[in-house]
């Protein structure tokens, strides 16, 4: 029998943090598969776990910008675990994952499979954490933006992706920082990552000047020209960092 009045351990609140990230804003409830899934693990209802999930919510900047509220009452250890995912994504991501993993007896999410003949030992061990890592870093930005590129609208899983605004080799601290992450689709992805196209601080598209030579291309037009001066569909959570957008309009978009 779930007992509802226990306090949450460290381990619980972090595996729920994990939930929060990855579980789009709108569908934070409980009858969420992966919310009834935690809930069984630990003991507890799936409304107290999706509860936790909306007291997580009331301590996001992102949201408060929009002015929406998550419950009043979230707990002293809740922000510190808010703290300590904002202060290390990289160790707390992993670390939740690695929990999430071990309460439902479910293997780690990774993005490929490793060969572990070939790959042993440590190389394979931090072989896994980028893995984890990667899978952790797409589901949260992809989840923030409601599996929908920003800049299209398209939903097709297959085709969109969670590009860094900062590239993963350029910073490490926040290489699985979701304010780091925008949802694109392939080909704007690939245009952002070189510099064809970026986002300004109002959150609009910005098309590089590179393109004035092929404005007689009807798909060109299409894909990127008609897009410049257009506001990105703004993410639930994690509001791309102006910082980060500064860095990628400086060093680069071709201007």
């Amino acid at each position: 029998m779930a007992t509802e009045r226990r306090n949450w351990t460290r381990e619980e609140l972090i595996v729920a943090f994990n939930l929060y990230c990855k579980i789009p804003f709108s569908k934070i409830n409980y009858n969420h598969k992966l919310v009834i899934e935690l809930a069984n693990a630990i003991g507890r209802t799936p409304s107290a776990v999706a509860w936790k999930l909306v007291n997580f919510a009331s301590l996001d900047p992102s949201l408060k910008q929009r002015n929406i509220k998550g419950a009043s009452n979230a707990g002293k250890l809740d922000k510190v675990i808010f703290e300590e995912f904002y202060q290390d994504w990289n160790t707390l991501a992993y670390e939740s994952e690695i929990s999430f993993a071990k309460l439902l007896n479910k293997p780690i999410e990774i993005e490929e499979e490793i060969d572990i003949e070939i790959k042993e030992g440590k190389v394979r061990e931090a072989l896994v954490k980028v893995r984890v890592n990667q899978s952790f870093f797409r589901s949260t930005v992809l989840a923030s933006y409601e599996n929908k590129c920003c800049i299209t609208g398209i939903s097709i899983s297959d085709f969109i992706v969670a590009s860094h605004i900062v590239p993963w080799s350029k910073d490490e601290k926040n290489r699985l920082n979701p304010e780091n992450g925008l949802c694109l689709n392939s080909i704007h992805d690939k245009a952002f990552d070189k510099g064809f196209i970026t986002i300004d601080f109002d959150y609009k598209v910005k098309v590089s000047k590179y393109f004035d030579d092929f404005k007689k291309e009807n798909n060109i037009q299409k894909f990127f020209l008609d897009f410049e001066n257009k506001e990105i569909e703004m993410p639930k959570r994690f509001l791309p960092n102006k910082e980060f957008l500064e860095y990628h309009h400086n060093n680069i978009f071709r201007k």
